[in-house]
């Protein structure tokens, strides 16, 4: 019975990604990157033209740093290009409010309860303030708001019902008023790690077993809901005991309920993989029988001198202090050599694939600034071109297919990226008057740049954004029309003044047939 069950679980899987094509664009197939399949497989919607996606979001008791940008605007690029491919999204990004302990652990205290404590305000106050605070920061990177965004306290009454689901179906036990999870018992139907790759029994073998840890009957078993100790804040009352969920157990049942017992897309950075999104697929399988996701999404780590930024580590660095410029790091030295733009953090973050590393440095910062800035003057100079009838072809299709080609593949956004500078550099010929484009290609390209850097990518206008867009045109072209006038008396002197200056801020003025043209270096 044993060994035909796990093949029955395994021809599941089997099937659920042999499905065939139900996509939108049969002619330019998306591929993703499966973590459960460890390979690149072609999207097919389970209800296509409906996607569901599920994203993990912040645990909030403190301000969102680099770390989590990374998912946020990783997933937001996702979310963008499949709208952009006419599919319908429903995106799912949870708030855990409850049940996350220290150290990722089953025993310890709650985090948000603790920064309470700690700060002597209700629990509930440190989730929201913190919630307020993330979503300023997701503004500031242009970070599109979800479909829904359900909080894990919130959602008490489906957790559990899901566990008691599990215990019905013989995958967990009580002891002492929690309710522990039994891999051993799933692991004999279910192989359990097949998304991280673990195997059971050296799991067994390698785990040690915890002071307060004792009533599981394995030290591997994790925790579907726990008992609260008297000095608990955070508890609701259950069949087993007053306490609260496990911090598994909150995707597992918002995930069902808001896009279905399966459902396509599941997201979340790299060291959630094991043990969250792991329990996660165990829980759910546990409870409904079937596999929760077709395709599992992680995005690496962002990471600093090679190791991984986390509040946990204490070696992050939160947005505010990007974009305000300073953090003194625990040895007192100053981390940041200027303030960075959420634009400036974005690109960053998008001129690598969400799969690869990402080390942070500031040289890496202001490359990243010089690359948007020129990028953003480009698609500026692009509005700005004239067209010549009859003017030889440059193969600007090409260009676009390579943009799409590029996002078909896993979403590879520096590919994308690359292309986009390609087009930059047909502008800047057009414009110095090197080359000519005919009008259909540039309204192709204009059309390419607007859609792939503001639609897809995400980005803004760091000036348009602020509102001061055509305040600083206006004082730009003032100071060009000083220096104009200042060149036909052949005051040298003040032309090179006005040069000189702007040049401390970056700026550079270039003279050309049609006259001068400011850009930041």
């Amino acid at each position: 019975m044993y060994p035909t069950k796990r093949l029955i679980f395994f021809l599941n899987i089997f099937f659920y990604l042999c499905r065939p094509f139900n996509t939108i664009d049969m002619e330019n197939a998306l591929y993703i990157y499966n973590s459960l399949s460890r390979c690149k497989q072609p999207f097919k919607p389970l209800n296509a033209p409906h996607v569901g996606m599920y994203v993990c979001g912040p645990t909030v008791y403190g301000d969102a740093h680099l770390g989590h940008a990374r998912p946020a605007i990783t997933f937001d690029l996702v979310f963008r290009y499949l709208k952009h491919l006419g599919y319908k999204v429903r995106y799912v990004r949870n708030i855990t409010d409850v049940g996350h302990l220290e150290h990722d652990a089953d025993e310890g205290e709650d985090k948000i309860a603790k920064k309470a404590r700690l700060e002597n305000l209700e629990p509930m106050e440190v989730a929201q303030y913190y919630t307020n605070r993330y979503h300023a920061a997701m503004d500031k990177l242009n970070v599109l708001r979800p479909s829904i965004e359900p909080h894990a306290s919130g959602h008490i009454i489906e957790q559990i019902a899901m566990v008691q689901k599990i215990l019905d179906n013989g995958y967990a036990y009580v002891e002492n008023g929690s309710v522990y999870f039994d891999i051993e018992k799933y692991n004999k139907e279910h192989p359990y790690g097949i998304l991280s790759g673990r195997n059971f029994e050296e799991m067994l073998n390698t785990t040690r077993e915890l002071s307060g840890q004792e009533e599981k009957h394995n030290p591997v078993d994790f925790a579907l809901w726990k008992k609260a100790e008297p000095k608990h804040i955070m508890r609701w009352p259950s069949p087993w005991s007053d306490g609260f969920p496990g911090w598994h157990a909150e995707c597992s049942a918002m995930g069902c309920k808001y896009l279905g017992e399966t459902f396509d897309i599941h997201g979340g950075g790299m060291d959630l993989m094991f043990p969250h999104h792991e329990s996660e697929i165990a829980q759910s399988v546990a409870a409904t029988g079937k596999q929760p996701v077709v395709y599992w999404m992680h995005n690496n780590m962002i990471t600093i001198g090679g190791q991984k930024m986390g509040k946990s580590l204490g070696n992050f660095i939160t947005l505010d202090e990007f974009f305000n410029g300073s953090h003194i790091n625990a040895k007192g030295e100053e981390m940041l050599a200027q303030p960075y733009s959420p634009m400036t953090i974005r690109f960053f973050i998008l001129q690598a694939h969400y799969r690869s590393t990402l080390d942070f440095s500031n040289e890496a910062l202001q490359a990243a600034e010089k690359g948007y800035n020129r990028l953003m003057e480009g698609v500026k100079t692009a509005q700005g071109l004239k067209a010549t009838e009859g003017a030889a072809d440059l193969d600007i299709q090409k260009i676009v297919d390579a943009c799409y080609d590029a996002m078909n593949d896993d979403f590879n956004s520096p590919i994308v990226i690359a292309n986009l500078f390609e087009l930059v550099r047909i502008v800047n010929s057009v414009k110095d008057g090197k080359m000519t484009i005919n009008p259909t290609e540039l309204t192709l390209l204009q059309k390419t740049l607007n859609e792939f850097v503001f639609d897809i990518l995400g980005l803004v206008d760091s000036n348009a954004s602020e509102g001061n867009g055509d305040l600083v045109e206006g004082l730009m072209q003032t100071i060009i029309d000083i220096r104009k006038e200042a060149r036909a008396k052949k005051d040298w002197a003040t032309s090179d003044l006005i040069r000189d200056e702007l040049a401390k801020y970056d700026i550079v003025l270039k003279d050309g047939k049609e006259g001068t043209t400011w850009s930041k270096k």
